[in-house]
């Protein structure tokens, strides 16, 4: 009995992913992996015109894009907490996803940056 589930649990999986290289097939677990928060994910969003990094975001995060035009973070901070993020794009941003995995011992390690520029000192005179 126990192998008739083994066969069909594998069968199962090899119709779920129905990948014809070695590199889809990695690239399908990768995927899986991050979605059950297993992987540690940076995010950096660029403003394209300036070349000017606007955020950066680190931690077990799943990604995805929404149709309002955001990206779609959703991090898990605690064993059973987790954190919604969007982060709007347009026309004049893109980003980055780096996959960093193992670089931290806390499962629940996440850091979020905000970028801004601060106004240089101006000196007035009267």
């Amino acid at each position: 009995m126990k192998k008739f589930f083994l066969a069909v649990a594998l069968l199962a999986s090899l119709l779920l992913c129905s990948c014809s290289s070695e590199a889809d097939k990695a690239n399908y677990n990768i995927s899986k992996q991050a979605d059950y928060f297993e992987s540690e994910r940076k995010i950096t969003v660029y403003n394209a015109r300036t070349d000017t990094v606007i955020l950066e975001a680190e931690g077990y995060m799943s990604i995805s894009n929404n149709s309002n035009n955001e990206l779609v973070c959703t991090v898990k901070i605690g064993p059973d907490t987790y954190r919604k993020n969007y982060i709007y794009l347009n026309d004049y941003t893109m980003y980055v996803v780096e996959d960093i995995t193992g670089t931290h011992t806390d499962p629940y390690h996440y850091k979020l940056y905000f970028h801004t520029d601060i106004l240089p000192s101006v000196d007035v005179k009267s």
